[in-house]
């Protein structure tokens, strides 16, 4: 009984909102996720061949945190963090180019049409707040980095072949002044240069 009855709840929702609106919502909802992965996937620091050191656990002491580290040379070192750039800007232009679509449509309901727009808006002023961290942070000295907003949360990744606990405190400092975001939910990675 139970499962007819979900059933005729799902049709009635289905038949209300149309299919379309619900392929253009379920559509916005996996472009999330392939956002989040591709953030998770290429700044994480857990894989040893990612040539990623997680500098900071900011829940550990220095004396804990696991480290990670490969040998780049200085050419290797620009192609990465460009190709992190890029990464992250495709992934924003296709997210808004869904959410553009959905915020256009003729078929969408105004309820999806609203959320569209708040996550267009939203999308945007992440972009802003990652320029702005990138910005201070290469005013503190660091040679290069990136940073990638994904919710509440935050991943820098910054050159260094060893951060001290200061420069830790600034990235910190810079992420909560521009983006409001706590230390809690910042990943810091430290990507290594050894010329050889």
């Amino acid at each position: 009984m139970k499962w007819e009855t979900i059933r005729e709840k799902c049709s009635a929702i289905v038949h209300k909102a149309g299919k379309k609106t619900i392929v253009t919502v379920c559509t916005v909802t996996v472009l999330g996720c392939m956002v989040i992965l591709n953030v998770i996937l290429f700044s994480g620091g857990t894989q040893t061949d990612s040539g990623m050191k997680l500098a900071v656990d900011l829940s550990a002491t220095p004396s804990e945190t696991d480290t990670v580290s490969t040998e780049l040379h200085a050419g290797e070192m620009n192609d990465y963090f460009q190709s992190m750039a890029l990464n992250r800007q495709q992934a924003r232009d296709e997210a808004m180019e869904v959410l553009l679509s959905v915020a256009e449509s003729s078929t969408a309901l105004a309820e999806t049409k609203e959320a569209a727009l708040q996550d267009i808006n939203k999308l945007a002023a992440d972009m802003e707040k990652e320029t702005n961290i990138e910005t201070m942070i290469l005013a503190k000295g660091f040679s290069q980095c990136i940073a990638v907003i994904s919710n509440e949360n935050c991943n820098v990744i910054v050159e260094s072949d060893c951060l001290e606990p200061g420069e830790v405190a600034q990235i910190t400092e810079i992420v909560y002044e521009q983006a409001g975001i706590h230390p809690t939910n910042l990943k810091i990675v430290e990507k290594n240069l050894h010329e050889t």
